[in-house]
């Protein structure tokens, strides 16, 4: 199959290329046209944060949208500028989106205040210009000693960022490291050619999703930041194969045949195993995830069909340049008697691995497992206010009201009361007297408001929403009759990290045993798909590790704070899958050398040797593309790209080079051990030529 994709494309080149050509200039006019309808659905069905708002909606629907807070700073105190800020309340009370206004409060010494705005929506459903409108209307009145700073969820999503280069810095890199293996800028050119056009082709069948199904505002820099590392890793593990069958003396047309026949395979498996495990996350059911999983797993189908059929028909429309680019290349080795060099260093390093497996295996595993030991202290949750950059203005307000209310102020928990008034009172005194409340006052209609005496990201106020449903509201609950939720956007985090944290093993399980099933099938063997099961687990847990001590921790300078809910199920449906592609890759050079010459040992040495360079490469170029991320000003994008490029790099560099060989040497003949009465009920599925 793979021989014929590859003979189609080499043949009707033109019309392969004209075809993809189509493909991203329609769906590009046609999402410029249609334009994007994100939206960030962080509903959990069955919740009780989501009981509490759906009760809200149907009670007292002024209160269920979402809120603004226009907070207030004056050093000569607020009364002396009732002139300026009177009538630009008044002004935000007439504006679109605003169903309430409070009135403003002050703190005791009379120098902060706040007044809270009521959209007539959630978020993520008032358009970001209107939220913009709001925000200029209420900073036109500062100056004169007065302050305007505004926070809450809507405020922060209508944020204009200023971006980062991060996209172009990955590929500029990525140029440079191709260049430097290919000695060509067109053959280096060719990998960043596939993996703009699955990228664009992408993004633009994303934004046209977005009209028809839940889409979060962060997909498209997500699907960027792996479409680009995935493409030009899967076009290069072909190219490669295409360049080493044309050193071998094949047709550039038989080249093409045998390198989608081998490294084409790889890819194809490598590729279904990422969409599987990022399909697997739609069955979490977490909201905005389902969609952002679906329309990542969908860039990796793009870029693979990119790898299998537009590399084709771009190697032969530029294979002749590239022949002889190739060809001159070798000459040059051959003439400093260099030739097969990279392969030798890599036998050397193989047979000083083999030479000392338990040493090679045990230290490396032990290191890594110490980079995981943060794992265990992770806390899932969303950042707030709270992180973000110094200069805006949610963080400004985030820290005028920590100033003026007290910490807790910035994640106020609203408590639903479904009974008489009587209930709403019990339970007011009961939550005013709880550990960790530093206020409880009536919020309006049946609810009541709790603000705890830590900041919404601290792990005590996590503690205080579940001591509050545990233990002090059964007892007020019993004694009334009365029913009380205990919602807000803090309980509401509470409760989708309790949601992810509980569904992520089962999640873990799935993928680990549908990818350890497909190795089983393709290598004939119980033992390699364990051992790979066992140390992509190992090099995702220390890649979150890692993030841990980084973004929770604070090293390296981040705001301390929660790791994103969505960060971890991510990474380790994308990690997972792209290290099925390198120990795929190296396996299956391994098993073409045992097929030939059945001693593990040499094959062992054979399989590091002709893949080592190529995977050192993909591999450098994921990490610097990944890492680029770390420029962008989103603490999410910046987390995931921290943790892919951590686990790129672990799995290339410690996993590949020094476990993997060691522990294939330490297992011997037995690594591709089958039992008979299972070889016969197993379907050959070969990932090399025959």
């Amino acid at each position: 199959m793979f021989e014929r994709i590859a003979g189609w494309a080499y043949r009707r080149r033109w019309l392969a290329l004209a075809a993809w050509v189509l493909v991203l200039v329609a769906v590009s006019l046609g999402s410029q046209a249609a334009g994007a309808r994100y939206h960030n659905d962080f509903s959990l069905p069955g919740t009780e944060s989501q009981r509490a708002l759906e009760v809200l909606r149907e009670s007292a629907p002024a209160q269920a949208g979402a809120s603004v807070q226009v907070v207030l700073q004056a050093a000569n105190g607020l009364d002396a500028q009732r002139g300026r800020i009177d009538p630009m309340l008044a002004r935000l009370a007439t504006l679109p989106h605003v169903a309430d206004m409070q009135k403003l409060e002050t703190s005791r010494d009379g120098t902060v205040g706040y007044a809270t705005l009521t959209l007539d929506a959630q978020s993520q459903d008032v358009p970001a210009a209107d939220v913009r409108r709001i925000i200029d209307t209420a900073q036109d009145a500062a100056g004169d000693g007065l302050r305007v700073e505004l926070g809450g969820d809507a405020v922060r999503g209508a944020q204009e960022s200023e971006g980062g280069a991060a996209e172009g810095a990955g590929l500029l890199a990525a140029l440079v490291i191709l260049v430097l293996m290919f000695g060509s800028l067109l053959a280096a050119s060719l990998p960043v050619i596939i993996a703009v056009f699955a990228v664009g082709s992408a993004i633009g069948l994303v934004v046209l999703a977005s009209h028809v199904a839940t889409v979060a505002d962060f997909t498209t820099p997500l699907l960027i930041l792996v479409g680009l590392g995935v493409g030009i890793d899967y076009a290069l593990l072909v190219f490669s194969r295409f360049r080493g069958e044309l050193l071998a003396g094949l047709s550039r047309a038989d080249a093409v045949a045998r390198a989608l026949d081998t490294a084409g395979r790889t890819v194809f498996f490598a590729g279904c195993t990422v969409i599987v495990a990022l399909l697997g996350l739609v069955v979490l059911g977490l909201g905005s995830l389902q969609g952002v999983a679906v329309a990542v797993a969908a860039t990796v189908l793009v870029t693979m069909l990119a790898a299998l059929t537009l590399l084709p028909a771009l190697l032969a429309v530029f294979g002749a340049r590239i022949e002889r680019s190739v060809q001159r290349r070798a000459a040059k080795r051959a003439h400093r008697e260099q030739r097969g060099q990279q392969g030798e260093r890599w036998r050397r390093w193989s047979g000083a691995v083999q030479r000392r497996p338990w040493l090679a295996a045990v230290l490396p595993t032990l290191a890594l497992l110490a980079l995981t030991a943060p794992l265990l202290g992770l806390r899932l949750g969303f950042a707030d206010s709270g992180t973000d950059p110094a200069a805006t203005t949610t963080r400004k307000a985030y820290d005028l009201l920590s100033a003026g209310f007290g910490p807790g102020f910035n994640g106020p928990l609203v408590v639903v009361v479904r009974g008489d008034q009587q209930a709403a009172t019990a339970a007011r005194e009961a939550l005013a007297e709880a550990d960790g409340v530093a206020e409880a006052f009536p919020g309006g209609g049946a609810t009541v408001i709790v603000v705890p005496t830590t900041g919404p990201q601290a792990p005590e106020t996590t503690e205080l929403v579940e001591r509050l449903r545990t233990g002090v509201l059964p007892p007020v609950a019993a004694r009334t009759g009365a029913t009380f939720l205990v919602g807000g956007s803090t309980a509401a985090v509470v409760d989708f990290s309790d949601a992810v944290g509980g569904r992520l093993p089962a999640f873990v399980g799935v993928v680990v045993a549908v990818s350890a099933l497909l190795l089983l099938v393709v290598f004939r063997s119980v033992l390699i798909p364990i051992k790979a099961a066992l140390l992509n687990l190992l090099s995702v847990g220390a890649a979150l590790g890692v993030v841990t001590l980084v973004f929770q921790r604070g090293w390296l300078g981040e705001q301390p704070g929660p790791v994103e809910a969505y960060v971890p199920v991510m990474i380790f449906a994308i990690v997972f899958g792209l290290s099925m592609d390198y120990e795929v890759f190296l396996l299956a050079r391994m098993h073409e050398a045992w097929r030939r010459r059945p001693d593990p040992a040499a094959a062992v040495t054979e399989g590091l040797a002709t893949t080592g360079q190529v995977v050192t490469a993909a591999a450098a170029i994921m990490v610097l593309v990944f890492g680029s991320f770390l420029l962008a000003p989103d603490r999410m994008l910046r987390q995931f790209g921290l943790g892919l490029a951590t686990a790129v790099l672990l799995d290339a560099v410690v996993i590949r080079c020094l476990i993997v060989p060691a522990v294939m040497q330490l297992l011997g003949r037995h690594a591709w051990w089958l039992p008979a009465p299972l070889a016969r009920r197993l379907p050959v599925v070969a990932l090399e030529h025959e």
